[in-house]
């Protein structure tokens, strides 16, 4: 999904770039030379793993307009339009969330996503492939899931958690980093802080456990797709949500033409793989795991 891979590749991006401001300003002051002040070391972590998850989440929306050139309709200019300004519209009402951005790109693909920092300030999109290849009962449900992450909070609770995750991974990279350069210096050598092999091994590690830490915020993400289909079925009828997962099932399968596609289908989060350790590295389940958890609900 691509608020997600947007959000992960934002906040591992401010939260370096943080650090390395900070390191370089010399902002270190939990390094004494007794060795590491592991309480001020947890404050600093803290500051800079909220401060990067919550950046993100407010830069969200103008992260996915600026990366897929997203047409916000302002005034609809077609009956297409109209129809899909209308269509959020109602949901949102359903949903009892303020009215979202809606907005089209340009794109074969066959996807929607959600995203913003609240409720009251979000933006549903859709590609061109999407509106072309399914039936309007069909879009409404993918419509409907992308509503029910907003109304559910999913970005916001992704956010919270992302921020603990990135308090681990600076507390963890710092600790692990000082211990290597204290390991790297010379029994006689005087310490006058941090040397280099700190901050080259800081900045590995950072990059290695935030790699990490993606793949539980991913695990998240897939347990709340089940919570969104559930949350279209209760919007506009679980059947439409089945048929509409069922017709990207064909998209993928059935027809020569999206052979290319499937795989951008995948990276791009609308399904999952199937089976097997790729699992780990989707942001949503399977086709056959989200359809089979819809007909399980009354």
């Amino acid at each position: 999904m691509k608020r997600i891979i947007l959000f992960i590749a934002t906040n591992i991006a401010i939260v370096l770039l943080i650090s390395v401001i900070l390191m370089v300003t010399g902002a270190n002051h939990f390094i004494t030379r007794f060795g590491l002040d592991y309480s001020t070391l947890l404050v600093y972590s803290l500051i800079i793993g909220f401060t990067g998850s919550f950046i993100s989440l407010w830069m969200s929306k103008w992260m996915a307009k600026m990366a897929y050139n997203i047409h916000i309709i302002e005034r609809p200019g077609d009956r297409n339009e109209e129809w899909l300004v209308g269509t959020v519209r109602e949901l949102a009402s359903k949903a009892k969330i303020q009215m979202p951005e809606v907005g089209i790109y340009e794109s074969p693909e066959v996807n929607a996503f959600a995203t913003g920092p609240s409720r009251s300030n979000s933006l549903v999109a859709v590609s061109s492939g999407l509106l072309n290849s399914m039936e309007p009962d069909e879009i409404k449900a993918v419509l409907a899931h992308e509503v029910s992450h907003v109304s559910n909070g999913d970005m916001v609770t992704m956010t919270l958690l992302q921020g603990v995750l990135n308090t681990f991974v600076v507390f963890l990279s710092t600790v692990a980093a000082y211990f290597i350069d204290q390991a790297l210096r010379r029994d006689n050598e005087e310490s006058r802080g941090p040397g280099l092999g700190y901050y080259i091994a800081n900045f590995v590690f950072q990059i290695v456990l935030g790699f990490l830490a993606s793949l539980i915020v991913l695990s998240f993400s897939r347990h709340r797709e089940f919570h969104a289909d559930a949350g279209s079925a209760r919007l506009c009828g679980k059947e439409n949500m089945i048929n509409a997962l069922r017709r990207l099932n064909q998209i993928m399968h059935a027809d020569p033409i999206f052979d290319d596609r499937s795989a951008a289908l995948s990276s791009f989060k609308i399904s999952g793989p199937e089976n097997g350790f790729g699992d780990v590295f989707a942001s949503h389940p399977s086709l056959e795991a989200r359809i089979a958890a819809l007909e399980r609900l009354p």
